[in-house]
């Protein structure tokens, strides 16, 4: 194939040419799980690349889940299609499976909440609980991002980062769900502002400090998000 002049190529395409080309080769089944990829100094005169290209395409490989290098061994395939990183995979996940699980991150927030909330936490809840009220008025989706937001702020409340992380990480599938049953249920046509008791329900076991309570709160809802 005769190839026109292409310019100066960056490092970060080259790699990343080198990366596809090499996925395809695994992805294609001609590197079965359990082979041995041929040499640096190999794979690079294949590919037309200087050896760090290759370096950095087997680091990207190795970050995808495809290979692994053994220290005096080689690199290694180790699977044949790409592992999916966390937030593609909630993506793809069902809504009732995330929200199975965010009901678990939730109800132990709100007990760690009750316990570990400072007067700042308490005062971010109460402004978030006011932001929902506010919303009332507002589409199904402003009303959804106000109770996102109230959620939010007592999962902040439990000043456990990795909690705060899952929550964070569940919210894109949680609110496209969410608008998505306020539209089918048509609930706030009689009540704009659904679940405002629950929420100051919530708020309170918070700021008294009533752990268990607040658990119990969180847990009821979270069965029936938009029913109280």
């Amino acid at each position: 194939m005769t190839l026109g002049p292409l310019g100066p190529v960056r490092p970060s395409p080259l790699v990343e040419q080198a990366a596809q080309r090499l996925r395809a080769q695994i992805t294609g089944g001609h590197w079965p799980v359990g082979t041995r990829l041929p040499g640096e100094t190999t794979l690079a005169k294949e590919l037309g690349v200087g050896r760090s290209t290759v370096r950095e395409a087997l680091r990207a490989l190795a970050g995808a889940g495809l290979v692994r290098a053994r220290h005096g061994a080689g690199v290694f395939v180790i699977a044949t299609e790409p592992a999916e990183d966390w937030p593609t995979r909630l993506r793809r996940a069902q809504v009732s499976d995330v929200y199975e699980v965010r009901t678990a991150v939730e109800v132990q927030a709100a007990r760690l909440a009750a316990r570990r909330r400072t007067p700042q936490d308490v005062t971010a809840i109460e402004a978030a609980l006011a932001g929902r009220r506010a919303a009332a008025t507002a589409d199904d989706a402003a009303f959804v991002d106000a109770d996102i937001a109230f959620h939010a702020a007592v999962v902040a409340a439990a000043h456990n980062p990795v909690l705060t992380d899952l929550f964070t990480e569940f919210t894109p599938v949680l609110r496209a769900g969410l608008v998505d049953l306020l539209a089918l249920t048509g609930v706030r046509a009689q009540d704009p502002n659904t679940g405002d008791d629950a929420h100051e329900a919530l708020l309170r076991a918070v700021r008294d400090g009533d752990a268990e309570t607040a658990a119990q709160v969180l847990h009821a809802e979270l069965e029936d998000p938009f029913a109280h």
